[in-house]
């Protein structure tokens, strides 16, 4: 122990060099590397206690203590082997737990201890009538409970990369089947660890639905957002990448949740909104059936302008700026006489609204200033006029005056 704690401090500090050099590696292989990295200590006396075993075979002279060496290899190899297998836990807490838990047991399995510890924890249990818990049944429900989460998060995981590799399903229903089946895993890891330790789900199930009708009392907003993200799934009426106006939020759709919708505005702002929001409000989907959206702006030019060419070099104006589509050609329309200027409207249309909305129009608006000023077209401002009415008096205010 002491000779592999010494080969720990001397390696350890250039392996993290030699990593902190490597380029262009993979990121699983790094995580390998780091992991081997946090074991040196162990892994230096795994191998120190197996040679010193070889070396105490050769010497038939001592078989007890290369009995006693070999069993503490034995159990350090065991250990190795558990702290490595249990980076499949992602949760560290959890992980802790399930590291102790399997060193304590592959211990007390190699110093054949099994049967009187868990003679001694079957004992420790809690009766009423003809229900019976004991600490070994609570043992073995969290070990195969959490075995079997764990085999259903890699299962969910696994299907969640394939179903969102397949092109050939709508991105709404690729979410909805990943929901359902990490429900459908997670659930079934949770019955089938409590009937395999023996676990009577009879009363299980009655007191789900006891609690089920309480929760349902008082997680109503809960309950309501989890069915209205359900329902968002299977209508499709939003789903990833879809442009959505709701009151002054404005953004695009970056993923559905179970119980929010996750929309990213321009500005890099994230808003978390209720699904129950996106069924009982009035939400605007730009690019829900396709990607065209049409765009008004409004101007005026003075009375002195003639309309027809107005009309005729805002359109062209408008055609050239860049995102404004040809095949849908833009329109100029007078829609009134104002007080100042005759005024107009200019629509236009384009096919890419994630690329955003005030851009396209600041653009347009420079395009017809450009045009404007190239064929001296005048955009007049209010204007307005003084009148002195008969008899009355104007005089001319000094500084002093203006100071009092």
């Amino acid at each position: 122990m002491l000779v592999a704690w010494l080969l720990k401090r001397k390696t350890s500090p250039k392996m993290r060099d030699w990593m902190h050099g490597l380029e262009g590696l993979p990121k699983w292989r790094m995580r390998v590397l780091l992991i081997l990295l946090h074991r040196l200590h162990l892994i230096y006396f795994v191998l120190l206690a197996w040679i010193a075993t070889a070396m105490m075979a050769l010497a038939t002279t001592f078989p007890s203590r290369r009995y006693l060496l070999e069993l503490g290899a034995t159990i350090a190899t065991a250990w190795l082997l558990v702290s490595l297998a249990v980076r499949l836990v992602r949760n560290p807490f959890l992980r802790r737990i399930v590291t102790w838990g399997l060193w304590i047991y592959v211990t007390l399995y190699y110093l054949g201890l099994i049967d009187e510890v868990s003679l001694f924890l079957d004992s420790l249990a809690i009766e009423f009538g003809d229900f019976r818990l004991s600490t070994l049944a609570v043992i073995k429900a969290l070990v195969v409970t959490g075995l079997l989460f764990t085999v259903a998060r890699l299962l969910a995981q696994t299907g969640s990369n394939r179903l969102k590799a397949n092109e050939d399903i709508s991105p709404s229903m690729r979410v909805l089947t990943v929901k359902m089946l990490q429900v459908f895993l997670y659930a079934a890891a949770f019955f089938i660890g409590l009937k395999a330790v023996g676990f009577d789900l009879t009363g299980l199930a009655v007191l789900s639905g006891a609690i089920g009708v309480g929760l349902g009392f008082g997680l109503q907003k809960v309950v309501s957002n989890l069915v209205s993200g359900f329902i968002i799934l299977l209508d499709k009426s939003v789903k990833p990448g879809d442009v959505i106006s709701l009151g002054d939020t404005f953004g695009w759709i970056n993923s559905l949740g179970a119980r929010y919708v996750s929309v990213v505005t321009r500005d890099g702002k994230e808003y978390l909104i209720p699904n129950e929001d996106l069924i009982t409000s009035q939400v605007v989907n730009w690019s829900h059936s396709n990607d065209f959206v049409r765009l008004d702006i409004y101007f005026g030019t003075a009375y002195g302008d003639d309309p027809h060419a107005v009309r005729r070099i805002a359109i062209e104006a408008a055609s050239g700026v860049d995102r404004v589509l040809s095949s849908r050609a833009p329109v100029c329309h007078i829609v009134g006489f104002g007080d100042s200027s005759v005024d107009y409207i200019l629509r236009f249309w384009i096919k890419d609204p994630t690329a955003g909305l005030t851009n396209i129009r600041g653009n347009v608006f420079l395009a017809l200033w450009d045009a404007f000023q190239a064929n001296d077209i005048s955009i007049p401002f209010p204007q307005r006029e003084v009148r002195t009415l008969p008899g009355s008096e104007i005089r001319a205010v000094t500084g002093a005056e203006q100071g009092e």
